[in-house]
């Protein structure tokens, strides 16, 4: 039998092969798919994949498979750890942090400023696969990341370097990482390069080439390359590539992957317009965040301790289940009605909180001038869809109500969660992260394929954007109608004083630049918006003429009103004044 497409996820204890057909035609197929245990222990994790092979094979009664391309998404060798190291955690050392995550590493330690000797030994301990130096905005700070490049050489470590920070450094980066250092330097673009301006993509392009680099010292991995036809990616880099290819076709949203180790979320939405007024700091369009307390098996007292030992034993009492019993047969793959309650318990606990940590807040800050809103974090009230994959989300017999609770849980307003109108999609087919890889050089081919695996025809233009709908934006709502109420007060009051009499002239707003008036600039505003061409009618105008531009004979500006009673006049800045 033969395919056009095998797409191989070799994962730390799994491996899954996919096998696609008709990828050319405008019905592509997902064939079969087949697992088996990652050979990693064995000294060849090829032994895993043809475990893998045997097994689709066996499934699909045939007696071998032939394709003509393969790719891979890898996660053996324990995956990609990283070592971040910025200038401000909330600014560059953050940057750099998304970046990593983005293209799938595992971030073991994040920096701030320059290294101690206790960040040395660390980083030490760790011997991470790959060191992201960042800090300060280009052509601004240079000295931290400099310092922190030179003890980091002195580590003796045999560890790529990316050097994502200031780009007046990176001539100076060659020559600490030079050829005696043995360590292999990527310079690439600042990913702060200025305040509140993120660029992560660049960087997560070359985290990726890194690891493909990095992934071939994997037993028996060098000749897994030799077999791929494409690049080998991270696992967690191929379904954020997958989520981007779902933005290109639905809009904003978010993927909800539930292990047993871990619960990974990927965003790729942009905020709304209100919350982007209060927004303290930037975030990337694409996110994600890896959790690697709450998975569902491996971690699954970690989850229980999140969920409070008290509360879990009410709730098991409600589902009429054992705890402790039912931990006892616990495995990962539930078989009985007690273990299939359980494991919904522990993902809807996972879920909830993989978004609570994603997801951004409202807060208050209280000044001089009273109370004001702002926003910080990942703003998820425009995305339109949560899509659910992994084991977890996508074979639970509950697992759309599950994600349906995300919406319900931010009882306070306060959290930037999706709404209730975000549609709920599963991953059927559970391809999302092959689809990630394949998209690469068969885009159009993954777009049909995910259409059949989520069960949903895409539109064929992004929907209209849905309205938040959050108590919180009540406050930010009544907080500027307050302010124009307190401005137009003012105002009356000024004109009831001139009626009686008074000159109320320095009490009155400061004149805009160019001398304009209210009623000045709204004729200007009316006149241009007439014009077709904005721009055009600026030009074609005759500038501003208002009270202000008129010159007296001696060169001082006409004052219209003025009364000449300089020894009275609240003008202390006129040119005309005589003392």
């Amino acid at each position: 039998m033969k395919v056009d497409v095998l797409v191989a996820e070799i994962g730390s204890t799994t491996t899954v092969v996919n096998a696609f057909k008709d990828l050319n035609t405008d019905n592509p197929v997902f064939w079969a798919q087949g697992q088996a245990p990652t050979s990693v222990l064995d000294g060849d994790v090829r032994i895993g994949l043809q475990g893998a092979i045997d097994d689709l094979c066996k499934k699909m009664h045939i007696e071998s498979l032939e394709y003509d391309d393969m790719l891979a998404t890898s996660s053996a060798a324990g995956g990609l750890k990283m070592t971040v190291h910025g200038l401000v955690y909330d600014m560059t050392a953050k940057a750099a942090k998304e970046a990593a995550l983005g293209a799938g590493g595992i971030i073991h330690y994040i920096t701030a400023g320059k290294l101690r000797r206790t960040d040395l030994a660390k980083i030490k301990e760790i011997k991470p696969n790959l060191i992201l130096i960042a800090g300060g905005v280009d052509y601004g700070e240079r000295d931290t990341a400099l310092d922190n490049a030179e003890k980091i050489r002195g580590l003796g470590l045999n560890t790529p370097i990316i050097y994502a920070g200031n780009i007046e450094n990176q001539e100076e980066m060659k020559l600490i990482f030079d050829e005696e250092s043995g360590q292999k330097l990527y310079n690439v673009e600042n990913v702060y390069p200025k305040i509140d301006d993120l660029n992560v993509e660049p960087c997560r392009k070359v985290i990726q080439d890194a690891f493909e680099e990095h992934i071939i010292h994997a037993p028996g991995m060098e000749h897994v390359r030799d077999m791929v036809s494409g690049p080998i990616i991270p696992t967690p880099g191929a379904v954020m590539e997958c989520t981007k290819l779902l933005y290109d076709c639905l809009g904003d949203l978010m993927v909800l992957d539930v292990g047993g180790a871990t619960t990974d979320l990927h965003s790729v939405a942009t905020e709304s317009d209100k919350i982007a007024r209060i927004m303290i700091a930037p975030e990337p369009k694409a996110k994600r965040t890896v959790e690697g307390d709450l998975g569902v098996y491996v971690n699954r007292m970690k989850v229980i301790e999140s969920i409070g030992e008290e509360q879990m034993q009410k709730d098991c009492e409600k589902m009429g289940i054992d705890l402790e019993k039912t931990l006892e047969s616990y495995v990962a793959i539930p078989k009985t009605e007690d273990e299939f309650k359980l494991v919904e318990r522990l993902t809807k606990e996972a879920v909830l909180k993989a978004v609570e940590r994603h997801a951004g807040t409202i807060r208050y800050i209280y000044g001089p001038s009273g109370r004001s809103t702002v926003a910080e974090g990942k703003d998820l009230t425009q995305v339109k869809y949560i899509v659910g994959t992994g084991g977890a989300l996508t074979r639970l017999p509950h697992r759309v109500e599950l994600m349906q609770e995300i919406a319900k849980h931010n009882e306070s307003g306060m959290m930037l969660f999706p709404t209730e109108h975000a549609r709920i999609l599963v991953d059927n087919d559970y391809i999302m992260a092959s689809l990630g890889v394949l998209s690469k050089k068969y885009r159009e081919a993954a777009i049909r394929l995910l259409e059949k695996s989520l069960d949903f025809a895409f539109p064929e233009k992004k929907e209209q954007e849905i309205a938040v709908n959050a108590k919180f934006m009540a406050d930010v709502d009544r907080e500027l109608a307050e302010a124009e109420a307190k401005q137009e007060e003012y105002r009356k009051h000024i004109e009831e004083c001139e009626a009686m009499g008074y000159d109320m002239s320095a009490f009155k707003e400061e004149e805009t630049i160019g001398g304009a008036s209210a009623e000045e600039l709204e004729a200007v505003r009316k006149a241009a918006l007439a014009e077709a061409d904005e721009k055009a009618a600026m030009r074609q105008g005759g500038g501003i003429k208002g009270k202000w531009a008129a010159q007296t004979e001696n060169g001082g500006q006409y004052m219209g009103d003025c009364t000449h009673d300089c020894k009275h006049c609240t003008r202390r800045n006129c040119p005309n004044r005589v003392e």
